[in-house]
């Protein structure tokens, strides 16, 4: 039986997963107000997936640097500098973007500043806990963060339905230079780990390291399918709420409602699987759960036919299974790689994952303005559905790296000897 968190780790904890949910805050912020800016700037789906991308494309750039910089600098420069910064680009969208290309250029600025936030708060939680109950500290970390990208939805919505959406990005701004100066005391006392280089080198210690790719691959296959789902699904809950007769309007809030809803059950999740993969192993919780989620991927989309109980239901469920291995893979990777490399092995799993959450928010546009239209049967939109399941597609390889990882002998190092 697992000791539960408690003393001063949990209390650290508790206030790095505070600033976490104060900086998350403009995370998917755009996505709330989609379905406005489409219209406003008389955008495609594509263009409109191609703003989700960017964000991703700048996530990626500082988020490989910055993280394998953990090996060497001083962590608390790069989060606090990085929470700046995201917080000041979300500003300069707020006032400055007013059509597809600027929206392309502040968007990406944001994405730069929040790749230094979420991998180095991550390193900083695998060093503060030992093996045994760091599935359930990242898990508790990661179901921070997902909370605060549900509230982004859902503050972003209410506000903008009380003021604008350019009032409602302002107060999310000011909300992350909160969350920066929460910071400052979890840095309190800090001093780097210090970790021996091994004479492997980066080559030998991650490059080579099969164990740590496989991993790595399977992030990658929960990201497609994670980021694909959550960059659209206030816009597809917004299509559904106007095929059901509501004002677009109102159909908009109420989606960013929704959407904020069952983004945020996957803080539960996250929590409540990194714990389970301390007891039965980090390789067969992923494949549980990825193939669970794939199978909603596959089914989701069908739901605008339905009804918005029915849609409900399902997108609670769909929404608590696609985040909950996302703290599983973290905590494998940790004990796939020395420590003294821990932080560019982030960097490369942030390099892949971020990649494809990068490419299938852009892909999901594209199925939906190629099948515009299409109905397999009469009164039967089939669109949406094509779109959700080309995440599907993505999220089943995932179960497929993690049997390739279970037939390695350094699987056994993982939740100690369980795979």
């Amino acid at each position: 039986m697992k000791t539960p968190l408690s003393g001063p780790d949990s209390r650290w904890l508790f206030l790095l997963c505070t600033c976490q949910i104060f900086i998350m805050l403009v995370f998917i912020n755009y996505s709330a107000v989609l379905p406005i800016l489409r219209q406003e700037w008389g955008m495609s789906n594509t263009q409109a997936g191609m703003i989700f991308s960017v964000y991703q494309l700048g996530y990626i750039a500082s988020g490989v640097i910055l993280s394998a910089l953990t090996d060497r600098m001083n962590t608390k420069r790069i989060f606090i500098t990085a929470a700046l910064w995201s917080a000041a680009a979300n500003m300069l969208f707020a006032l400055y973007a007013h059509d597809f290309t600027s929206g392309l250029f502040f968007r990406a600025l944001t994405g730069i500043g929040m790749g230094g936030t979420y991998m180095p708060g991550l390193k900083l939680v695998a060093e503060r806990f030992e093996p045994s109950k760091r599935g359930q500290a990242i898990g508790i970390y990661v179901g921070s963060l997902v909370l605060g990208a549900s509230l982004s939805l859902a503050v972003t919505g209410w506000l903008t339905d009380l003021y604008d959406w350019r009032s409602a990005f302002l107060i999310c701004s000011a909300a992350v230079f909160t969350g920066a100066l929460l910071s400052f005391p979890v840095f309190r006392g800090y001093r780097p780990a210090r970790h021996m280089q091994s004479a492997a080198g980066y080559g030998g210690e991650i490059a080579a390291n099969r164990p740590a790719l496989l991993m790595i691959l399977g992030y990658g296959a929960h990201m497609w399918e994670m980021y694909g789902m959550r960059s659209w699904l206030a816009p597809f809950l917004t299509a559904a709420l106007i095929g059901w007769g509501s004002e677009k309007g109102y159909a908009t809030g109420m989606a960013s409602t929704i959407a904020a809803v069952i983004v945020g059950i996957g803080a539960f999740a996250t929590a409540i699987t990194g714990t389970l993969s301390d007891r039965i192993g980090r390789t067969a919780t992923v494949s549980m759960v990825m193939l669970a989620s794939a199978l909603f991927s596959f089914g989701f989309g069908w739901l605008i036919n339905t009804n918005l109980w029915l849609t409900l239901a399902a997108g609670l469920l769909y929404g608590y299974l696609v985040v909950a291995e996302s703290p599983v893979f973290s905590t494998g990777l940790t004990e796939l790689v020395a420590p003294g490399y821990l932080g560019a092995a982030m960097g490369l799993q942030s390099l892949i994952g971020y990649s494809l959450g990068m490419v299938s928010p852009t892909v999901f546009g594209w199925v939906l303005d190629t099948f515009r239209g299409w109905e397999p049967w009469p009164g039967i939109r089939g669109e949406w559905g094509l779109a959700f399941a080309s995440l599907g597609i993505g999220a089943l390889t995932g179960p497929f790296f993690m049997w390739m990882l279970r037939r390695t002998p350094e699987s056994r190092k993982m939740a100690g000897g369980r795979r």
